[in-house]
C-alpha cells in the first residue's frame, strides 16, 4: 500500500505542487479544499471542505478515518489572506483569519496525531510565512494568525520530540501563485510553488534521526 500524504488547500499553488510532488514519489494524497472542480488522476482522493469552522474539519477527519489507513505526512496547508491594519480591519476579520489559519490546523493535527505517536512515526508540515517572523503595515490580522501558527509548530515540535513525530515549519516568501496574478512585477521576481515543494520534500526524505525544524525561503532578490 502506497503511503498516504494529507494535504489542506491542495487545489492549486504550493499545496498542489507538493501534492504533485509527493505523488510522484509514490505517495497517495488527500487532498482538500473548498473546491476540488478538475482534480483527479492517480493517487489522488479529493476531499470538499470549508476547514474555516470545526464542521469542515470534523468532517475531512470523518473520511480520513473512513480510509482506514495511517497519514503519514500531513501539510496544514489552507491558509486565507486579507489584507488590512488593526485598527481599520472590518468586523470578524481577525476571527475569520485566526479560525482559517491557525484553528484548522490546531484541530486537524489534534485528529491525526494521536495514531503518529502511536506508530512512532509521521511528519507534520506546518505553511507559515515569512509574514511569521516579519510584521509588516497592512499585514494586520495575517501577520498575528501566522506568528501563532509558527508558534504552535514550535510547540508541537517539543512535544513530539519523544515521539518520533517530526514536525517542520515552512516559512516561505513570495511565490508566484493565483494570489499574485495581475501583479506588474515579472514572474521571475518570485519564487516558483515547486521551489517550496521540493524543499518539503527534501526535509521529509532524511533520516529518522533527523529533522528539519524550520525551512525559511525567499526570493533571490528578497522580499516583495
Amino acid at each position: 500500500m502506497n503511503p498516504l500524504i494529507v494535504v489542506t488547500g491542495g487545489t492549486k499553488g504550493i499545496g498542489r505542487a507538493i501534492v504533485d510532488r509527493f505523488v510522484a514519489e509514490g505517495f497517495d494524497a488527500v487532498v482538500c479544499a473548498r473546491s476540488i472542480d478538475g482534480l483527479h488522476g492517480p493517487g489522488l482522493l479529493p476531499f470538499t471542505a470549508d476547514l474555516s469552522n470545526r464542521t469542515g474539519v470534523n468532517a475531512l477527519l470523518d473520511y480520513i478515518h473512513s480510509l482506514n489507513r495511517p497519514v503519514d505526512v500531513l501539510v496544514n496547508n489552507t491558509g486565507l489572506f486579507l489584507p488590512g491594519q488593526i485598527q481599520d480591519e472590518a468586523e470578524g476579520t481577525f476571527e475569520q483569519l485566526m479560525n482559517t489559519n491557525v484553528g484548522s490546523a490546531y484541530h486537524l493535527t489534534r485528529g491525526l496525531v494521536g495514531n503518529m505517536v502511536s506508530r512512532r512515526q509521521g511528519h507534520i508540515f506546518m505553511m507559515c510565512s515569512t509574514a511569521s517572523i516579519t510584521a509588516y503595515t497592512n499585514g494586520g490580522s495575517y501577520c498575528i494568525s501566522k506568528f501563532a501558527l509558527l508558534g504552535m509548530s514550535r510547540v508541537l515540535r517539543e512535544e513530539l520530540k519523544p515521539n518520533g513525530v517530526k514536525v517542520t515549519a515552512i516559512l516561505p516568501g513570495a511565490t508566484f501563485t493565483a494570489s499574485w496574478e495581475g501583479t506588474d512585477l515579472p514572474e521571475d521576481r518570485f519564487m516558483k510553488p515547486d521551489d517550496v515543494a521540493n524543499s518539503v520534500w527534501a526535509a521529509y526524505s532524511l533520516s529518522k534521526s533527523a529533522v528539519v525544524e524550520e525551512i525559511l525561503i525567499r526570493p533571490q532578490l528578497g522580499d516583495i
